[in-house]
């Protein structure tokens, strides 16, 4: 019986995170192919279509956004509704921590926004890894934050959530890793992240 548990529990280990992915991709399809599926309904007749043309037409406009934001006419355009839509209270904190997430998650590697750094906890030997998120606290109200200190984010392993600390950055400790490697290290609490050798399950 133990041999048998031990079979099934590697099969359940192997075929979750599996499901788990396949699953989430689906979902993530089946709701964009509905949403532009029926937004194409308003052009098309719904025998002319076929599957897959509402994932085509999200393509292509996300596609054709990228195209008319390199005119200087549609940027300046976007950016007084961007301006409008920062002014309404609740959308304004939506929609800003969503930019600038995306934003700090798509910067390279090379920059300094989202930086990994090691951070030991005052008077122990533990060390907590974080990101770097600010360094100008110009916009912010005076005494905010300190000359020399930075604001970083300490993610929680498992969950989404985390503190934001004020430290001085010579207590920080760069780390030489890439960034989504460093992320799927503190989210999985060490397990995953980096190359690590994968050893068989008996």
């Amino acid at each position: 019986m133990k041999a048998l548990g031990k079979i099934f529990a590697t099969g359940l280990l192997t075929v979750l995170p599996l499901l788990a992915t396949v699953y989430l991709l689906v979902w993530i399809f089946v709701t964009a192919e509905s949403f532009f599926g029926n937004v194409l309904a308003w052009v098309l007749p719904r025998e002319s279509r076929m599957p897959g043309m509402g994932i085509a037409f999200a393509a292509l406009i996300v596609f054709g956004v990228g195209i008319l934001m390199r005119a200087w006419v549609i940027r300046a355009l976007f950016h007084k509704v961007e301006e409008a839509l920062l002014r309404i209270p609740l959308i304004n904190s939506i929609y800003s921590a969503l930019r600038d997430l995306f934003s700090l998650l798509t910067s390279k590697d090379k920059d300094d926004d989202l930086q990994l750094v090691s951070l030991t906890l005052p008077g122990t030997s533990l060390r907590l890894m974080g990101f770097v998120t600010r360094s100008d606290f110009s916009a912010l109200p005076e005494g905010f934050a300190g000359d020399d200190e930075v604001a970083v984010y300490l993610p929680m392993s498992y969950q989404v959530g985390g503190y934001t600390v004020f430290v001085p950055r010579a207590d920080l400790v760069p780390v030489d890793m890439p960034r989504e490697a460093a992320m799927r290290f503190i989210l999985t609490a060490g397990v995953n992240g980096g190359a690590r050798k994968t050893a068989a399950r008996e």
